[in-house]
């Protein structure tokens, strides 16, 4: 398989998924700015159009984009690790979860935050409108230490969307107690940690690369 990822974003997800499966694959670092793959300098468009990690080609010569789909494939791949749900309801629950971090969380919330070129006034919203998202949140996590009833892929991705609030100082996770001791606990996560510490070395290197270019 074939990973292609940008450092610190929603990606980091399936490389999360990826080591709870034990599983390998190769990781395929893209440009945010050209859209390059580090690896070979080809145009990571031609892979996917749209320009957007993650997208994932399987040892089948298929291309998955869309990161709630390429958690479900990884989980579905590797059902003896455990990250799927059991089937059922568990796995309507589990897509329920995958859609609440993907479109109102990831995108309702935290994606206007980390756009540098947003308007102060469309972060002013977004912080606004998606501060009753962490207090829905902070109530689900109440006395749970998972969204499902063992760590699921919906895990690895929450994870990671939290992980943004440490580049966002409008977000104190000591407002929402829950939400704070579910995202130390898995920050402590053996995959959690090593995706992190991986991946914000790539983005501090993307970073003085990018410097270096200007």
């Amino acid at each position: 398989m074939d990973l292609y990822f940008l450092p610190m974003a929603c990606s980091m997800a399936t490389r999360i998924a990826l080591d709870e499966a034990g599983a390998t694959a190769t990781f395929l670092e893209v440009d945010p700015k050209t859209k390059r793959v580090l690896t070979d300098g080809s145009d990571f468009r031609a892979i996917n159009p749209l320009g957007l990690v993650p997208t994932l080609r399987t040892d089948d010569g298929v291309v998955l984009t869309e990161n709630a789909a390429i958690l479900q494939y990884v989980a579905d791949r590797f059902p003896e690790s455990g990250i799927a749900a059991n089937g059922g309801l568990d796995r309507s629950r589990l897509q329920q979860w995958l859609c609440f971090i993907g479109t109102e969380l990831h995108k309702g919330l935290f994606n206007p935050l980390l756009t540098e070129t947003a308007p102060a006034e469309v972060k002013a919203y977004a912080l606004h409108k998606g501060l009753p998202l962490l207090d829905y949140l902070n109530a689900q996590l109440e006395g749970r230490d998972y969204l499902l009833d063992h760590f699921s892929v919906a895990d690895a991705y929450l994870v990671t969307v939290l992980n943004w609030t440490t580049a966002l100082p409008p977000i104190d996770l000591n407002k929402w107690p829950a939400i704070k001791r579910y995202y130390e606990l898995h920050r402590a996560r053996p995959s959690v940690a090593n995706a992190i510490a991986t991946e914000y070395a790539l983005y501090k290197a993307q970073i003085e690369r990018h410097k270096a270019a200007a």
